[in-house]
């Protein structure tokens, strides 16, 4: 197996297409990238942004150069010495009449030869929620009529421009008479006839016959599990890999399928031993992917996290959430916060998946003869779903393995000792059904019940946390990342360190990220933003004068203000994340476009906390408050706030770009594989998506490669530019290149650092045989940067310096950043480095 010594993520659609990336491999050559990374390929709906919502699994994208030029930019890679990853998406497809597979289950029903390729429930008709209303509601409107399809030219439910085939037997025979229909009543028993019903997008999270993916209606479940299935949904993929136009795939949500590790053991086989699989899935802290999974690690959410320990200050970080508590005038209960999340979850936004595993546990229930009250059942289900700390087990036909089975039953004893504990005989009924204890005649129930329970937890945890929890507790934006937990907790070196050495023993070959097309903001915002823990009275003190000079355009509502001052202080937040280090308070163009960026995302940010407003029932006065207030900030007229949003901005962006260029370092260097997100080699100071998925500017980052930059001798401009990142990274990316064995096999020492800075100092050196690395670099330095990054205060590390083990003393070493060779004894002393330098030495 060829394991990728950096991979480089490519978004396709939206502009981006096969020859366009294979003008661009000349660039990821000379940047150090090994293999591109590249977003789903196959065939979407024409109005896709993402290519996640598949329609032909077996056909490369026509939008983005189709088989032809899918084979221009792999000999363009190969050529280069370049390989490539796919991402796949084997859990769902596209809910859509463009997926030939879906169409033909809407016209034939559960006779179609697709029927059991998705995960619908066919003992009743399949639900079709996309429409604005009610069936009966669309009809009498006039919205809904039969018309004759105009790629088919069969007869056809047509909703606007939407064209839902009738099943044959409802209108072969009498394809002119029911073609002329326009009696109402007539159209509505046509439409009782047919093997499927339309409804509105608004009852679909209590009344869906298909699992869909999280909560989008849009994408229907895959029922992969079933080998045929597999066979017709990889057959393209795995020619692919057999041909050796592609050396690895990424496996979309492995945790939505039926069985992970049987997916991932068939896929295995049938890609083979070479080929380099990795999977996306959101490992709990603790928490590590299953030793017998075939692959090579995770996609590295859980780096993202750990990097946290690195970067934020634990010990000014309770002042950071007393001056929140003080902006929302009380503290935050975050358990209690977190719990209320996941109750509107189970009871609103996934009530219907919520219902099948109720129907699911009394059907149990009656065939073991288990006298239990419905409400009982429902109350236990409902605490135990809440109360899982993790996305899943891994449970099958045989039952739970033992790592789930633990899981589970520590789970189940919080729930027994818990404020809201349920009847204990309907807990330990849930239980035995999801450790397989029932009886031989219920086992098939059991099984079903399992794997929706489990394909349950993890969307459940992720729409919680994740897309309403970290829209709502806003203390530090750059904790509230896919990957990590709400909950407080500390943060340490130690616990970092410790970290890398299990990454390094459970999986070396994973992915290390630090921005993806999913992650809630750019890493060099994530970074800047890190610096408030470091300065967290300085910032409330910005925050309050802010909110104290735009206070006239906070609205008074029947619901109260809007915003509110918690909403406010995470407007303020989020803009400094998010606010050009370039950008001047008088330049209107760079106002206006950053506006164009930050509106989407604040409306997206509000109805994501589900707290005033929502998808589902939007408030619209409300909204508008908010967003004018936003528009107010912005606006070039508004100088007095933006002169002193920007000046007092300034040392958090130093600050963050010295934590970014950190950041970089850890990630080329710690166990793993780094992971390059389109643009991120430079600055990446993006919002959630779409904003996250913008096109960087491609041209600009080929020239700006040209020439040589280190920290000591970098201008302010190649600071502020991302021209100082970009080039460590291409120096680390090529060193990578040359010492592929000590990156991936390398021990990880944790070095000690003693003085007066000691705690403004990360160091760890790689070893294996004859080969060293050391890495130095500095860590929570807001108080020592004053002025210009490129010419910094004569700040010294002074006395400071960092033990070395005897496996690294008494060696001559070359700074990978400067050129310098230095001879080491037993210690490395910080006193001429500069307080926002890094030191990365190699064994000469």
């Amino acid at each position: 197996m060829k394991i990728p010594t950096a991979t480089y993520r490519i978004q396709f659609r939206n502009g981006m297409t096969f020859d366009r990336v294979a003008g661009l491999v000349p660039y990821l050559q000379r940047l150090g990238i090994s293999h591109l990374y590249a977003s789903p390929i196959f065939t979407a709906p024409s109005d896709s942004t993402h290519g996640y919502d598949v329609t032909d699994a077996n056909e490369i994208d026509p939008i983005s150069g189709g088989r032809a030029g899918f084979d221009r930019m792999v000999r363009a890679l190969q050529e280069a010495g370049l390989g490539l990853i796919l991402d796949i998406v084997p859990n769902h497809m596209a809910a859509s009449l463009e997926n030939a597979w879906w169409r033909d289950v809407i016209e034939h029903g559960a006779n179609s030869r697709y029927a059991r390729h998705f995960d619908i429930n066919w003992s009743r008709r399949l639900t079709l929620p996309f429409l604005g209303d009610t069936f009966e509601a669309a009809l009498e409107n006039g919205e809904i009529s039969v018309r004759a399809d105009p790629k088919t030219g069969k007869p056809a439910l047509a909703y606007y421009e939407s064209f839902y085939p009738l099943a044959p037997e409802t209108w072969q025979g009498r394809e002119e008479e029911v073609l002329r229909l326009t009696d109402k009543a007539e159209i509505a028993k046509l439409h009782e006839r047919q093997p499927w019903r339309l409804m509105s997008w608004r009852d679909a999270p209590h009344d869906l016959s298909y699992r869909r993916f999280f909560e989008i209606t849009g994408l229907v479940g895959v029922r992969v599990e079933d080998p045929a299935v597999f066979d017709d949904t990889h057959r393209l993929i795995l020619e692919l890999v057999h041909s050796g136009a592609v050396d690895g795939l990424r496996v979309d949500h492995v945790d939505g399928l039926a069985d992970p590790k049987a997916y991932l053991e068939r896929l295995r086989q049938q890609a083979g031993p070479d080929c380099y699989i990795t999977v996306e899935k959101i490992l709990g802290k603790d928490e590590q992917i299953p030793a017998d999974w075939p692959i090579s690690g995770t996609t590295g959410y859980e780096f993202i996290e750990s990097l946290s320990d690195v970067l934020v200050d634990g010990e000014n970080i309770r002042l950071l959430r007393k001056a929140y508590d003080d902006v929302t005038g009380k503290p935050v209960n975050m358990a209690a916060e977190l719990r209320a999340a996941k109750l509107l979850m189970t009871d609103r936004n996934f009530a219907g998946e919520f219902s099948t595993l109720l129907h699911l546990a009394m059907g149990i229930a009656s065939t073991d003869n288990v006298a239990l009250e419905e409400q009982a059942v429902r109350a236990a289900l409902r605490e135990l779903l809440i109360a899982f700390p993790v996305y899943r087990t891994y449970g099958t036909a045989a039952g739970l393995p033992a790592q789930s089975s633990e899981m589970l039953q520590r789970v189940a004893e919080k729930v027994r000792t818990s404020a809201n504990a349920p009847a204990p005989e309907a807990l330990d009924f849930l239980t035995r059904i999801l450790s397989g204890e029932i009886s031989p005649e219920a086992g098939d129930k059991a099984t079903a019940f399992r794997i929706r329970f489990q394909q349950l937890t993890g969307p459940l945890m992720a729409k919680s946390v994740e897309d309403t929890l970290f829209f709502r507790q806003n203390m530090e934006l750059a904790l509230n990342e896919v990957g990590a937990e709400p909950i407080p907790r500390a943060f340490s070196l130690d616990r970092f360190h410790s970290e890398m050495k299990t990454r390094l023993e459970r999986q070396p070959d994973a992915l290390s990220g630090t921005s993806t097309h999913d992650t809630k903001r750019g890493e060099d915002a994530r970074a800047r933003l890190y610096t408030l823990t470091e300065a967290p009275e300085r910032w409330a003190e910005c925050v309050a004068r802010w909110r104290q000079m735009n206070r006239a355009n906070v609205s008074v509502l029947e619901d109260g203000p809007a915003p509110k001052p918690a909403v406010e202080w995470m407007l303020y937040q989020a803009l400094a994340g998010v606010w050009p280090p370039t950008l001047h308070p008088q330049d209107e163009a760079g106002l206006q476009a950053l506006e164009e960026r930050f509106l989407p995302f604040v409306e997206k940010a509000l109805r994501e906390a589900k707290l005033r407003t929502d998808w589902a029932d939007s408030n619209d006065a409300y909204e508008k408050a908010v967003l004018d207030y936003v528009r107010h900030l912005l606006t070039p007229a508004n100088q007095a706030f933006l002169q002193d949003f920007s000046d007092a901005l300034q040392p958090f962006i130093r600050a963050g770009l010295v934590n970014s260029l950190t950041q970089t370092i850890i990630k080329l260097t710690a166990p793993g594989v780094p992971d390059i997100y389109q643009g991120s080699e430079a600055l990446n100071f993006s919002l959630v998506d779409p904003d996250n998925r913008r096109e960087p500017d491609f041209v600009a980052l080929d020239a700006m490669l040209h020439g040589h930059e280190t920290p000591e001798s970098a201008t302010e401009e190649s600071w502020l530019s991302g021209r100082l990142k970009q080039h460590v990274i291409a120096r680390l990316l090529h060193m990578r290149q040359q010492n592929p064995t000590l990156f991936r096999q390398g021990d990880y020492l944790p070095l000690a650092a003693s003085g007066q800075r000691a705690e403004n100092v990360i160091a760890f050196a790689r070893v294996a045989g004859d080969d060293a690395l050391i890495v130095i670099a500095p860590r929570l330095v807001f108080s020592a940067l004053d002025g210009s990054l490129a010419q910094p205060q004569p700040q010294r590390w002074l006395e400071t310096e960092i033990a070395l083990a005897e496996r690294l003393a008494n060696r001559r070493y070359r700074d990978i950043l400067s050129g310098e060779i230095i001879s080491l004894t037993d210690r490395y002393s910080l006193e001429s480095v500069a307080c926002s330098s890094s030191v990365i030495l190699v064994s000469a």
